[in-house]
């Protein structure tokens, strides 16, 4: 696949819409708050927060890479999607290392230029970088399993100006939906429509490719209309439902695999999905218990010696590790634990007697005895105290931001808790989100 899409590449596409590009960019829009994963987003930007011990974003990344992209282009908004996104990664060669991609990848950044939504976005860094390549667009906190080779096939083959991945969803709302007729050519598009209005069942899954022409029609005076009137250019509410409706060919090709990984649910839903087979993870060690998946990473001395120690506890039926796992470099799991379909990161420390039930512990939190995570998600750095006589519970979708302390005999039951703040001892939050220190006084009190 990876040889079939450089030659597509280098020998440029010939689609008759007059598509002579020579090298395939992708071009990832990274603006926005990303609420519904809040506070993981509080403080850190979404395509960076935490997945399976790697930032979200590279999920995209390393698939296309090794599909033969070379040429990134970040359409950041704002400080914290520029700063997390260029001091990570800055020019590529880290990533390029990181994952073995030779020749090396190359990133570049949207200069400080305000854009009104991701297709402005596109606008600006392709006219920036005077990009006249096709282009792929693709979410960076999206998991997808793409085939590069047989999308441009399909592609090239309906002389489309842009062609949209869509997925059967069985959930409409929150979605851009797609009318096709039987040659996938899209005739209607309608972003977020309610249920009963949705043309169809299939969404957006935010992955574009654009023939060299779509900068034209972005820059056309026309779009330039639709801007100034509505103060917004969002590929999904604008760009696209003013191409179908301008009648240019653009079509849809259809998933197999995709998830949107927004709020706490669906990244608890992706993150077992994906331990269970559903989406390569590339985990270079092997297997720790024959059959299943179950991983400990790490390379050096240290961290190979504690995955010895993790396996012989598991040997020794003093930890259980049911379903399906990924634990991190250099993590400690105290006696009598139990991890099941769960995600603990880099330098955990989780102390005696602890449950982690379908959950993911971010890096560096310290969990102490007797603690009971079940379907939640726990930002780095956090402290959750807990005793025997006092255990703590953090269950039912909670979210704990980062740097977050947890009092002993704490419950936080469907609750979002925002970074740097500290719970008090014995108390209960149902279905809140404390935001900072007067909510908590204020709801204990």
């Amino acid at each position: 696949m990876k040889q079939n899409l450089a030659h597509c590449i280098n020998r440029g596409f010939n689609s008759g819409h007059n598509m002579s590009e020579k090298r395939l960019r992708c071009f990832i829009p990274v603006g926005g708050h990303a609420k519904r994963l809040r506070p993981l987003t509080h403080d850190v930007s979404k395509p960076c927060v935490r997945f399976l011990n790697r930032s979200l974003i590279e999920f995209s990344m390393v698939p296309l890479a090794e599909q033969g992209i070379r040429h990134f282009i970040f359409g950041e908004c704002g400080y914290t999607n520029y700063s997390n996104l260029f001091d990570q990664y800055g020019e590529g060669v880290g990533f390029s290392a990181k994952y073995k991609i030779s020749p090396r990848v190359h990133i570049k950044h949207q200069p400080n230029l305000d854009d009104l939504g991701s297709a402005d976005s596109y606008r600006l860094n392709m006219r920036y970088y005077d990009v006249n390549d096709a282009v792929l667009v693709v979410q960076g906190d999206n998991l997808f399993d793409i085939d590069l080779d047989d999308l441009i096939k399909k592609h090239e083959e309906n002389g489309a100006l842009m062609t949209i991945a869509l997925m059967k969803v069985k959930n409409t709302e929150g979605y851009g939906i797609a009318k096709l007729d039987e040659d996938m050519r899209i005739r209607r598009f309608v972003e977020k429509p309610p249920a009963n209005e949705a043309p169809s069942n299939l969404a957006n899954a935010g992955i574009y490719l654009l023939s060299s022409d779509v900068r034209k029609e972005v820059e056309s005076e026309e779009v330039k209309g639709i801007m100034e009137e509505r103060r917004r250019l969002d590929f999904g509410f604008d760009f696209i439902p003013y191409l179908v409706d301008k009648g240019l060919p653009v079509y849809g090709y259809e998933l197999k695999v995709w998830y949107d990984v927004g709020g706490p649910e669906n990244y608890l839903k992706a993150m077992h999905d994906v331990l269970h087979g559903k989406l390569n993870i590339r985990v270079s060690e092997r297997r720790i218990l024959p059959g299943r998946n179950v991983w400990v990473q790490g390379y050096s001395g240290e961290s190979i010696k504690r995955r010895e120690e993790i396996i012989q506890k598991i040997k020794e039926h003093r930890l259980s590790i049911d379903g399906a796992a990924l634990i991190g470099r250099h993590t400690r799991i105290g006696n009598n634990s139990t991890i099941t379909d769960s995600n603990i990161d880099n330098f955990c420390i989780l102390g005696e007697h602890t449950n982690v039930e379908r959950s993911a512990i971010l890096d560096a939190a310290k969990i102490g005895d007797y603690t009971d995570i079940s379907g939640s998600v726990l930002g780095r750095k956090t402290v959750v105290e807990s005793t025997r006589e006092k255990p703590t519970h953090i269950e039912s979708a909670s979210v704990i931001g980062n740097a977050v302390h947890i009092g002993k005999g704490c419950r936080i039951i469907k609750t979002r808790v925002n970074p740097n703040l500290t719970i008090m001892p014995g108390t209960t939050y149902i279905d809140k989100f404390l935001k900072n220190h007067e909510d908590i006084v204020q709801l204990a009190a």
